[in-house]
């Protein structure tokens, strides 16, 4: 994002502007991501492949408006809230968020764990336990900044899996079918698989990251008290929206080319029953060559790397928030004592859940259960804030951003209705 002041123009100025949209959408596509989206191409085959055209308005929507927020209040999502509404909901929203990120990271780094396993023969015992300290020693003793443009650049990483889909030699003619016709089934593999794309692609820890990046962003311009951060021009949030919206437009290509790599090779191959992204790493080796194969899973290690940062974070910015504690990750570690301690046990419950040998299909599984019951309420709050005139001023939301909004707060509670349904009926 650019300051206020003259901006720079063209491809410089694109460049510039990309930082917490591009990174929040980049790190929507983490192992459990890929997990997801690999079984669903390897089960439905192109059936699946137009969610990540349909999604795509649905997560730029609900991103913005949450960059919107912090850009225009100065706050994060849960500051926000706790000054106008009750709070009682926001402590059991943050508890669960606090659980499902845990779970989540958990199975990122089993997932990381096991590719690596897959690759070197280095057992998985030992990477856990030394990229988790390697990844709370960074976020707690590099500057913003620096973390900043570490996550940034390990964007690039997900072009592995665009490549990828190109070597897997896919069916175009059926692939475009599968895009522009969107296939429905009342099967109950089809119905759990179409809630899970909509569970990871519209995960709650995001709601809270972009919004409190935004916040970060403002700090590292110099603008350190709330007064200095409050209020945005029409070129902030012009850049916002170029952001968010190149952030998510790299997350569903990324998670097309997914489905569409594993559509092409496995499903096609009869391999349709996977359980991991390693298994499907390992599977393409031999139906679409070692290039294939290696960017694959090292896709995987390098997704896992920019995912734990942020679902550490999201989480300590919300419970640090709620509790009103002083929250950043530009400041030192003896001045936010308490968020940095939750960053830390967040990472360390998830390397403790590996080390018991919990399954990660399951904590995937318990993360999507909590995230979707997690959702719709916190989208309901993201929208009234976004709508307040007392928080937000004449920054209010546009009738686009409300349509958008509140059509994926409605399909967020149906997909827990029917994720409820399935789960009853066995």
């Amino acid at each position: 994002m650019t300051s206020r002041g003259r901006r720079p123009s063209s491809v410089v100025r694109w460049l510039h502007v990309l930082g917490p949209g591009l990174i929040t959408g980049a790190s929507d596509d983490d192992p459990s991501g890929i997990t997801t989206y690999s079984v669903a191409g390897a089960s439905l085959g192109y059936a699946t492949l137009w969610t990540a055209l349909a999604t795509f308005p649905l997560m730029a929507a609900v991103q913005l408006t949450c960059a919107r927020i912090g850009l225009v209040t100065g706050r994060g999502l849960v500051g926000c809230v706790r000054r106008h509404y009750p709070r009682s909901f926001l402590y059991v929203a943050c508890l669960l968020l606090l659980v499902a990120n845990v779970f989540n990271i958990a199975a990122d780094l089993g997932g990381m764990a096991d590719v690596v396993t897959m690759l070197t023969g280095l057992p998985a015992m030992i990477f856990v336990p030394v990229v988790g300290a390697a990844i709370v020693t960074m976020t707690i003793w590099a500057s913003y900044a620096t973390v900043a443009a570490y996550l940034k650049w390990l964007t690039v990483v997900l072009f592995a899996y665009i490549v990828a889909g190109f070597l897997a030699k896919p069916d175009w003619g059926a692939a475009l079918r599968g895009t522009i016709v969107p296939q429905i089934s009342l099967d109950r593999a089809f119905v759990t698989t179409l809630v899970g794309i909509l569970g990871t692609t519209i995960s709650p820890y995001l709601f809270f990251w972009q919004t409190s990046l935004e916040v970060e962003e403002e700090r590292a311009r110099g603008r350190g008290s709330i007064a200095a951060r409050r209020g945005a021009t029409p070129d902030e949030l012009r850049d916002a929206r170029l952001d968010v919206t190149a952030g998510m437009l790299l997350s569903n290509a990324v998670m097309y080319f997914i489905m569409l790599t594993t559509a092409s090779t496995l499903h096609r191959a009869g391999q349709r029953q996977i359980e991991s992204s390693r298994q499907a790493a390992e599977a393409l080796r031999p139906l679409a060559g070692d290039a294939a194969y290696l960017l694959f899973a090292l896709g995987i290690i390098g997704t896992g790397l920019l995912a734990i940062p942020v679902l550490a974070g999201s989480a300590s910015y919300a419970i640090a928030e709620l509790f009103g504690w002083r929250a950043g990750l530009d400041f030192k570690l003896r001045q936010a004592r308490r968020f940095y301690a939750v960053l830390a046990a967040a990472v360390a419950a998830g390397m403790a859940l590996d080390a018991l040998g919990i399954n990660a299909i399951r904590l995937l599984f318990l993360s999507a259960v909590l995230n979707g019951v997690l959702a719709p309420p916190l989208l309901v709050l993201v929208m009234l804030v976004a709508n307040n005139r007392a928080i937000m001023g004449p920054r209010v939301n546009g009738p686009w951003l409300n349509v958008l909004g509140w059509l994926t707060t409605a399909m967020m509670t149906a997909a827990v209705a029917i994720l409820v349904a399935t789960s009853l009926g066995g």
